[in-house]
């Protein structure tokens, strides 16, 4: 490649990120580092004319200071096909207007560029749904509308976890124990009276004491560290958004098991980054829209993890070119 390595990344506005949290401001720093050119959009600056995908694209610099962490130029239109990379890293909400975004991103991929993670990827990995390819790697889970379904399945656990399967950062996490009264109407709310899905899975004792785990794949690998997201003695919800501390630790041969069974099928399919959430043995969601994390894992241990996924983005770009 004659010139730099002109990486597009689709955020969420910039101002508004934490800077010593924000997982896409280390991936940008990383590939700062290697001399990449960087250009900005947000999802409102993409477009479809004429099959040829479009973007508003302003050139930026990234810094590691937090009052100042970015300087953003003016945008300017040019075809997505002048980038060689584009991180989709616009978080949730997983709705109708991310997914045409995704269609805009296609029409990027034909033009030849490297988009993280793929398109069609993103449309077909609904982060809760997802677990159902790998049974093997999963606690006792139910997809259903039928909340006499969901009842019975909290009759034969006992204690069970029920989710929407839109949401994120823990928004209506309900735990449900045996003979809760407030059991029907948790099942009506997340149906909206049997015509939603929702899922209903296993409670894992394991999250009081060991967390909800991140476990990070790079183009399939996992990152030797995961961050345990330990709750509050006043909420069951591992989720950093929701109040949990992030502890970091090694992967065990456990953690190894589960990556070795989902992150081939993932690298296959043009996930490149992606965050696995495991309670105790069992895999519960896997993320692939924005996962987030590594400033904690980094910050802990030492890492460099937007260092890795840049230098897996590179080896991609080699191959193809080769």
């Amino acid at each position: 490649m004659s010139h730099p390595v002109r990486l597009g990344v689709v955020m969420d506005p910039i101002e508004d990120i934490k800077p010593q949290k924000d997982s896409t401001l280390a991936m940008l720093i990383a590939a700062q580092k290697k001399g990449w050119e960087l250009h900005y959009l947000e999802m409102r600056d993409l477009y479809l004319r004429d099959g040829v995908p479009m973007g508003k694209l302003a050139p930026l610099e990234v810094h590691s200071d937090l009052k100042r962490w970015f300087s953003r130029g003016e945008a300017v239109v040019r075809p997505l096909g002048d980038l060689d990379v584009i991180l989709m890293r616009k978080d949730p909400p997983f709705d109708m207007e991310y997914i045409y975004a995704t269609y805009i991103l296609d029409r990027a991929e034909v033009a030849g560029v490297f988009v993280v993670n793929r398109p069609q990827g993103l449309r077909d990995m609904n982060e809760k749904v997802y677990t159902a390819w790998f049974p093997d790697c999963c606690a006792a889970t139910l997809i259903t509308r039928d909340m006499s379904d969901m009842e019975a399945f909290q009759r034969e656990h006992g204690k069970v976890v029920c989710k929407p399967l839109d949401g994120m950062g823990g928004r209506s996490i309900f735990v449900v124990e045996a003979g809760d009264k407030n059991s029907q109407v948790i099942f009506e709310t997340l149906t909206a009276y049997g015509n939603r899905y929702a899922i209903v899975q296993r409670y894992l004792p394991e999250i009081v004491t060991g967390g909800d785990s991140r476990v990070i794949l790079v183009d399939g690998e996992p990152v030797p560290f995961a961050l345990a997201r330990i709750p509050t003695s006043t909420d069951n919800r591992g989720n950093l958004a929701a109040g949990a501390t992030g502890v970091a630790r090694p992967l065990n041969a456990r953690d190894r098991w589960l990556a070795g069974q989902i992150g081939p099928k993932l690298r296959e399919q043009g996930m490149i980054f992606v965050g696995l959430d495991v309670i105790g043995d069992y895999v519960t969601e896997i993320n692939v829209t924005s996962p987030t994390g590594i400033r904690e894992i980094d910050k802990q241990c030492g890492t460099d993890i937007g260092g890795l996924l840049m230098s897996a983005i590179e080896r991609r770009l080699a191959k193809a070119v080769g």
